[in-house]
């Protein structure tokens, strides 16, 4: 999760009930496997005294910057968005280094077009 993050700020008070997300991020984040995977990776942790929301906001590598309420969404829901931009921007840079222009514009004429079937071998056999 890691590998595609800049920057991870977790903003909370311990003694919030609501920020359980930040704390099970947290210790996510200071794992040592996630650790290995981006080293240069800062974590910044606010606690906090007031009964401000607790907030999560990652940078990606890209720079993009996105905050979640981390009173309202879960570690897990938080993790899978950061895994699923994150495979989007590998998406990108895989075609960005084989000389494509980003994003991909297919032609509407191909989107009509229906993909050829795959049947497995197996299926087809039985039928003969």
């Amino acid at each position: 999760m890691l590998k595609f993050l800049s920057k991870v700020k977790l903003e909370f008070n311990a003694l919030d009930s609501r920020s359980a997300a930040c704390v099970e991020l947290l210790a996510q984040c200071t794992a040592r496997k996630a650790k290995e995977s981006n080293p240069g990776c800062q974590l910044e942790v606010k606690r906090r005294t007031d009964d401000h929301s607790p907030q999560i906001t990652v940078t990606f590598v890209n720079g993009v910057e996105e905050v979640f309420d981390a009173a309202t969404t879960s570690a897990q829901s938080i993790r899978s968005l950061i895994l699923e931009k994150g495979q989007l921007l590998e998406t990108e840079q895989m075609f960005r280094d084989g000389g494509e222009a980003w994003p991909v514009i297919i032609p509407e004429e191909e989107l009509c077009v229906p993909a050829p079937g795959t049947k497995p071998r197996k299926a087809e056999e039985k039928k003969q």
